[in-house]
Protein backbone atom coordinates (compact mmCIF):
# COMPACT_ATOMS: atom_id res chain seq x y z
CA UNK A 1 0.00 0.00 0.00
CA UNK A 2 1.37 3.15 -0.36
CA UNK A 3 0.96 6.41 0.93
CA UNK A 4 -0.15 10.13 -0.57
CA UNK A 5 2.24 13.00 0.72
CA UNK A 6 -0.24 14.73 2.73
CA UNK A 7 -0.83 11.49 5.02
CA UNK A 8 3.43 10.98 5.04
CA UNK A 9 3.43 14.59 6.14
CA UNK A 10 0.76 14.56 9.16
CA UNK A 11 2.39 11.30 10.54
CA UNK A 12 5.60 13.15 10.47
CA UNK A 13 4.19 16.00 12.53
CA UNK A 14 2.03 13.66 14.48
CA UNK A 15 5.23 11.90 15.06
CA UNK A 16 7.12 14.94 15.95
CA UNK A 17 4.76 15.99 18.69
CA UNK A 18 3.11 18.85 16.31
CA UNK A 19 -0.56 18.80 15.61
CA UNK A 20 -0.94 18.61 11.43
CA UNK A 21 -2.31 22.21 10.91
CA UNK A 22 -3.17 23.19 7.14
CA UNK A 23 -0.19 24.93 6.70
CA UNK A 24 2.35 22.63 8.50
CA UNK A 25 1.04 20.00 6.18
CA UNK A 26 1.76 22.12 2.88
CA UNK A 27 5.30 22.99 4.34
CA UNK A 28 6.21 19.49 5.53
CA UNK A 29 5.15 18.11 2.03
CA UNK A 30 7.58 20.74 0.19
CA UNK A 31 10.49 19.96 2.39
CA UNK A 32 10.43 16.24 3.13
CA UNK A 33 8.68 14.37 0.20
CA UNK A 34 12.14 14.68 -1.56
CA UNK A 35 15.77 14.45 -1.17
CA UNK A 36 17.39 16.14 1.75
CA UNK A 37 17.83 20.13 1.24
CA UNK A 38 19.03 23.39 2.30
CA UNK A 39 16.12 26.24 2.22
CA UNK A 40 15.44 29.47 3.80
CA UNK A 41 12.00 31.01 4.90
CA UNK A 42 11.96 33.27 1.65
CA UNK A 43 12.96 30.03 -1.01
CA UNK A 44 10.47 28.09 0.48
CA UNK A 45 7.36 30.61 0.74
CA UNK A 46 8.11 31.17 -3.47
CA UNK A 47 7.52 27.85 -3.30
CA UNK A 48 4.55 27.17 -2.03
CA UNK A 49 3.19 30.19 -3.66
CA UNK A 50 3.65 28.27 -7.17
CA UNK A 51 1.27 26.42 -5.74
CA UNK A 52 -0.73 27.25 -2.80
CA UNK A 53 -2.50 29.92 -1.80
CA UNK A 54 -3.06 31.43 1.91
CA UNK A 55 0.42 30.91 3.28
CA UNK A 56 2.12 34.25 4.51
CA UNK A 57 5.71 34.90 4.64
CA UNK A 58 5.69 34.89 8.53
CA UNK A 59 3.73 31.39 8.88
CA UNK A 60 6.65 29.90 6.87
CA UNK A 61 8.89 31.73 9.23
CA UNK A 62 6.99 30.37 12.29
CA UNK A 63 6.41 26.96 11.09
CA UNK A 64 9.93 26.20 10.46
CA UNK A 65 11.07 27.13 13.61
CA UNK A 66 8.51 25.21 14.86
CA UNK A 67 9.61 21.80 12.69
CA UNK A 68 13.46 22.94 14.00
CA UNK A 69 12.55 22.47 17.73
CA UNK A 70 10.63 19.41 17.36
CA UNK A 71 13.49 17.88 15.70
CA UNK A 72 12.67 17.98 12.24
CA UNK A 73 15.10 19.88 10.20
CA UNK A 74 18.52 21.83 11.75
CA UNK A 75 18.95 25.42 11.15
CA UNK A 76 22.05 26.65 10.02
CA UNK A 77 23.61 30.20 10.40
CA UNK A 78 26.09 30.91 7.77
CA UNK A 79 26.04 35.12 7.92
CA UNK A 80 23.62 37.87 9.03
CA UNK A 81 21.12 37.10 5.99
CA UNK A 82 18.64 34.85 6.39
CA UNK A 83 18.88 31.19 8.21
CA UNK A 84 19.08 27.74 6.20
CA UNK A 85 17.08 24.76 7.15
CA UNK A 86 18.61 21.68 6.81
CA UNK A 87 15.79 18.35 6.67
CA UNK A 88 19.00 16.12 7.25
CA UNK A 89 19.56 16.09 10.76
CA UNK A 90 21.94 14.04 11.38
CA UNK A 91 25.53 14.98 11.89
CA UNK A 92 27.39 16.38 8.85
CA UNK A 93 29.08 19.39 7.89
CA UNK A 94 28.73 22.05 5.06
CA UNK A 95 30.30 24.06 2.32
CA UNK A 96 29.08 27.05 1.78
CA UNK A 97 29.41 28.30 -2.04
CA UNK A 98 29.91 31.59 -1.87
CA UNK A 99 29.49 32.78 -5.57
CA UNK A 100 26.09 31.56 -5.48
CA UNK A 101 24.58 31.43 -1.99
CA UNK A 102 23.98 27.58 -1.58
CA UNK A 103 25.05 25.02 0.93
CA UNK A 104 26.17 21.74 0.38
CA UNK A 105 26.60 18.55 2.25
CA UNK A 106 30.31 17.92 2.84
CA UNK A 107 30.66 14.21 2.22
CA UNK A 108 30.71 11.58 4.46
CA UNK A 109 32.75 12.36 8.12
CA UNK A 110 35.42 13.86 5.68
CA UNK A 111 35.71 16.73 8.24
CA UNK A 112 37.14 16.19 12.63
CA UNK A 113 37.79 18.15 15.33
CA UNK A 114 40.38 17.10 17.87
CA UNK A 115 40.30 19.53 20.17
CA UNK A 116 37.65 21.36 21.86
CA UNK A 117 38.32 24.09 23.84
CA UNK A 118 36.18 23.69 27.36
CA UNK A 119 32.96 24.78 27.45
CA UNK A 120 31.96 27.32 29.52
CA UNK A 121 30.85 26.65 33.47
CA UNK A 122 27.74 25.09 33.75
CA UNK A 123 27.18 24.60 29.97
CA UNK A 124 27.97 22.16 27.68
CA UNK A 125 28.21 21.58 23.31
CA UNK A 126 24.68 20.27 22.08
CA UNK A 127 26.77 20.56 18.54
CA UNK A 128 29.44 21.67 16.51
CA UNK A 129 28.15 23.38 12.82
CA UNK A 130 31.43 23.35 10.20
CA UNK A 131 30.26 25.18 7.55
CA UNK A 132 33.53 25.38 5.00
CA UNK A 133 33.13 28.76 2.46
CA UNK A 134 34.62 27.85 -1.21
CA UNK A 135 35.25 29.84 -4.10
CA UNK A 136 36.05 29.19 -7.94
CA UNK A 137 34.59 27.47 -10.73
CA UNK A 138 35.29 24.62 -9.60
CA UNK A 139 32.04 25.18 -6.92
CA UNK A 140 30.14 26.67 -9.66
CA UNK A 141 30.77 23.76 -11.47
CA UNK A 142 29.40 21.25 -8.96
CA UNK A 143 26.65 23.71 -7.35
CA UNK A 144 23.95 21.86 -6.30
CA UNK A 145 20.20 23.84 -7.69
CA UNK A 146 18.26 25.49 -5.17
CA UNK A 147 17.12 23.69 -2.63
CA UNK A 148 19.42 20.59 -3.02
CA UNK A 149 21.31 19.01 -0.40
CA UNK A 150 23.64 16.59 -2.16
CA UNK A 151 27.33 16.42 -1.73
CA UNK A 152 29.99 17.80 -3.74
CA UNK A 153 32.67 14.97 -4.37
Amino acid sequence: MTTSPDSDARARLREAGLRPTRQRIVLARRLFSGPHRHVTAAELHAEVLREEAGVSLATVYNTLHQFTKAGLLRELVVDAGPSFFDTNTAHHQHFFLEETGRLVDVPGDRVSVSVLPPAPPGTTVSRIDIIIRVTGRGAEDGAAAPGDARTLE
